[in-house]
């Protein structure tokens, strides 16, 4: 399989044979312009035609004066709990257009999820902690993940047919447009490269006070 390759993209993708006549496993690995393993990256497939998607529930937590994770990917529909697990209290808040919210001052866990009913980006804000920062992808698609600090993603069970492929970092200096991806039988593989902003680095806490978090 062949993919067409974009000026600002490196990924590199295989499809392995699976045990079952009928699915695959699809291994992804993404890198930025230096070659390097590129964490924090979001991959969705969206299958061409009719597909099912399965509402998740996920935790997005306070920890250490930070958001983990930095980076979370769900389906449309997906509930999101917010616990802090931090001795300060937060107020979490996204003022983005695919879902606004505000959790007010809290500790521990607040008393409901919240829902995320539009597809988009949602970036996460402390309204006590300026330097905290998080993102929520919201796709389409069950087939959505987030590449870990090797810079991989995996699926299983994956169904034959086509796909559009997304690709989205926080810090990336393009927006990538989508591009088809064939999923078949044997093996297969395809790359690209995600230029970003090296610059850029996640949220981290400021020095505290003795004891304090």
């Amino acid at each position: 399989m062949k993919l067409a390759l974009h000026s600002t993209l490196l990924i590199a993708a295989v499809l392995l044979t699976p045990d079952q006549a009928n699915a695959g496993s699809l291994t992804i690995s993404i890198v930025n312009q230096q070659q390097q393993p590129l964490a924090d990256a979001v991959v969705e497939l969206r299958a061409v035609g009719q597909q099912v998607v399965t509402p998740q529930r996920i935790r997005v937590a306070q920890q250490q004066l930070t958001f983990i994770p930095f980076v979370s990917a769900i389906p449309v529909g997906s509930e999101v709990e917010f616990p802090n697990l931090d001795k300060t209290r937060h107020h979490v808040y996204s003022f983005s257009p695919a879902r606004q919210f505000e959790i007010q001052l809290y500790a521990d866990k607040p008393e409901a999820p919240i829902r995320f009913d539009t597809v988009g980006i949602v970036a996460l804000g402390c309204n006590i902690h300026d330097y905290m920062q998080a993102y929520i992808y919201v796709g389409e698609s069950d087939l959505v993940a987030v590449s870990d600090t090797d810079g991989q993603l995996h699926w299983s069970g994956l169904a034959p047919g086509q796909y559009q492929l997304y690709l989205w970092h926080p810090w990336q200096l393009e927006p990538h447009p989508g591009q088809p991806l064939k999923v078949s039988m044997p093996v297969q593989t395809a790359t690209l490269r995600l230029a970003i902003d090296l610059t850029q680095q996640k949220p981290q806490a400021p020095q505290r006070g003795f004891g304090s978090r």
